[in-house]
Formats: C-alpha cells, sequence, structure tokens
C-alpha cells in the first residue's frame, strides 16, 4: 500500500521526514500523514516522489507491474480515487463515532442534571457536626451549585456541536 511503499522507499534512501519534507517542498507533517494513511499525495505530487526515488508510481502505489501501460496518468488517478474514496469512509465513520459520543455525553448531562433536580439537595438534613459529613455536604453543595448553573450551557453547546456535525 502506499503509506508503507512511501515509508520503505524514505527509509532505504536513509531520509528522514524532514529531509523527505524539504525535497519535496512541503511539510513534515504531510509527510508523516502520508505514512500513516491520513491522506494522500496528488498526483503532481507522486511523480515528483517517483522521480526523487527514481521508482516507478506504480510500484508506490504498490503494485509491481512489468510492462508499463500506455496510460499511466489515467491509472494514478483510479487508483488515488479508490485510496480517496477509503479515506473519505474512514473519516465519515469517525465523524459517526464523535456525534455518538456527544450525543451520549449530552443526555449524560440531562439525566444528572435531573436527578440533582429530584434529589433537591439532600445535604441540607445532614448532620454537620461531624467532620466527614460536613466535608462530604460542602463538596456535595459545591458540585450541585457549579453542575446546576454550567449543564445548561453544556447542553446547549453539545447540541449546537452535534447538529453542525450530523449536517456535515
Amino acid at each position: 500500500m502506499l503509506k508503507d511503499n512511501l515509508k520503505t522507499l524514505r527509509k532505504n534512501k536513509g531520509l528522514s521526514q524532514e529531509e523527505l519534507s524539504v525535497k519535496l517542498h512541503v511539510v513534515r507533517q504531510t509527510i508523516s500523514k502520508w505514512e500513516s494513511g491520513l491522506s494522500v499525495p496528488d498526483g503532481e505530487m507522486l511523480i515528483n516522489i517517483s522521480e526523487l526515488f527514481e521508482t516507478p508510481v506504480s510500484e508506490i502505489l504498490g503494485e509491481n507491474i512489468e510492462k508499463k501501460e500506455k496510460d499511466d496518468l489515467k491509472v494514478i488517478s483510479e487508483k488515488l480515487e479508490v485510496i480517496n474514496e477509503q479515506l473519505s469512509n474512514y473519516q465519515k465513520e469517525k465523524r459517526k463515532k464523535k456525534v455518538q459520543a456527544l450525543i451520549i455525553i449530552d443526555i449524560s448531562i440531562i439525566l444528572l442534571f435531573i436527578l440533582l433536580a429530584i434529589l433537591d439537595s439532600p445535604y441540607q438534613t445532614w448532620d454537620y457536626s461531624i467532620t466527614e459529613w460536613a466535608i462530604l455536604g460542602t463538596f456535595y453543595q459545591a458540585f450541585e451549585w457549579m453542575f446546576m448553573r454550567l449543564a445548561p450551557i453544556a447542553v446547549i453547546i453539545l447540541s449546537t456541536i452535534i447538529l453542525i456535525k450530523r449536517n456535515k
């Protein structure tokens, strides 16, 4: 695959990611993303990489072709299209999982808010002459006070983020 071949070619040539990025006129993070499979180089960049490593583009893309095909650019574009589609599917799945996590957090905040409202500050009836109860009651009251003020804001912000991310 592209990411493995790129890393192998770079190491065989004795180059660091930084050195390769300088030769290709990109930032080091771009090389890292290519080698991690998080993004792919465009067709022109693939040709530059091919010239730098003196390796056919087909080998960089992961295929050892004995005879050279006439429509090299067409083959490259088809392979890049497949790689980009896989990357797109991965990113969509990742976004979907993030939205699901945000929904769970949002619902948890709402449920905790309801629970605290139902409990109606039970620490008010505790015996504060016992040190442990006094400390626990103070922390409970502080948590409840902060949570009841911040939870609605958090729910609004999370709900907005969920709506924005779902519509992308």
